[in-house]
């Protein structure tokens, strides 16, 4: 007991931005994220993270799991067998039951109620090794089936999936699942609003144990580039500096769902790498109007991302909350706004 408190509080000491909180509640969190082992068919382990949920259940990523002949969970040098109780493998969550299991369950929060900026912290066993941390911010907020999947900038890596983010209260807002490579690490996590929906099914909706026949499941996020979250499409063609392309599924993106702000956001970048600056601010302005802050990202300054000169955010801004102004309509995509 006493070398798994050592491990905590070394995993924990690199907090500094959280040296307010209370230490002792850091530890106790701590110990309700557990590492994950799943014995692969062909030999060897997959290795993820889990986060207990609530009594003897721990809430993982089904990619961590998904062909596991045999699951563990552990702690500390303990291991208790674990069995597959609800899947989600669309989304990439997957409940454990884990008969026996002494960790208390984390608080839920929600992920609709982050903001861009706020800070959130990482908890999980990046490489498989010792507890890491990483703090961070979120960066972004998706709106995707439902919910709104977090992008920040905690860093973590493989071993780390499965593992908790969590806000400032504490509470747990999302699963760490997956990263996207490149000149420019993105990380995300599914929303907390997810496990929810899973803890709340009715007892029936229960799985058998993964296995090789889940093996072959792609979550949205494997899934080749056409049959991806619009969100996942637009970050690899704005890597690509692919902008016709980018504007042109930001407008089908818009034409479907003009009140999310993304789009906009997304759109107003493209026309102005394409130099079309008078439409690019015009959408910039549709973006604000349809949520300023609900999930545009922050890489600030708005201006320069979006190819315009830092002085007009703030006018647009005044534009944006003005309600007279006149409606948005770009490439066939229309917005009142407000």
């Amino acid at each position: 007991m006493k070398r798994l408190l050592a491990l905590m509080l070394s995993a924990l000491a690199a907090l500094p931005a959280w040296a307010e909180l209370d230490r002792a509640r850091l530890v106790g969190l701590s110990a309700s994220v557990l590492k994950i082992e799943a014995l692969r068919p062909q030999g060897g382990f997959s290795l993820g993270s889990g986060v207990a949920v609530a009594a003897e259940t721990v809430i993982t990523n089904c990619h961590v799991i998904h062909d596991g002949r045999k699951i563990s969970v552990l702690r500390g040098g303990v291991r208790w067998p674990a069995e597959l109780q609800r899947s989600d493998f669309d989304r990439d969550l997957c409940l454990l039951r884990v008969p026996g299991l002494q960790a208390s369950a984390v608080r839920v929060g929600r992920a609709d109620q982050l903001m861009p900026g706020q800070p959130v912290v990482a908890l999980g066993f990046t490489g498989g090794l010792g507890l890491q941390n990483s703090q961070g911010e979120v960066l972004a907020l998706h709106r995707f089936d439902g919910s709104h999947v977090i992008r920040s900038s905690n860093w973590f890596n493989s071993g780390a999936s499965g593992g908790g983010l969590f806000d400032e209260e504490l509470r747990l807002v999302g699963i760490l699942t997956f990263r996207l490579r490149g000149g420019e690490a993105h990380y995300f996590a599914a929303p907390a609003e997810w496990l929810t929906s899973m803890l709340d099914a009715p007892a029936h909706e229960v799985h058998g144990g993964g296995g090789p026949a889940r093996a072959h499941h792609a979550a949205y996020w494997q899934r080749p580039f056409l049959d991806q979250p619009r969100f996942l499409k637009a970050m690899q063609l704005q890597h690509g500096d692919r902008w016709p392309e980018l504007k042109s599924l930001a407008a089908e993106w818009a034409r479907d769902d003009a009140s999310d702000p993304e789009p906009w956001y997304l759109m107003s970048m493209a026309l102005a790498r394409m130099d079309r600056l008078p439409e690019a601010r015009e959408a910039l302005r549709c973006s604000l109007a349809a949520g300023p802050a609900s999930s545009v990202a922050v890489e600030q300054p708005w201006a320069p991302q979006v190819g315009l000169p830092p002085g007009e955010v703030p006018q647009l801004a005044l534009a944006a909350s003005d309600r007279t102004s006149a409606p948005c309509v770009i490439d066939g995509a229309s917005l009142q706004t407000p």
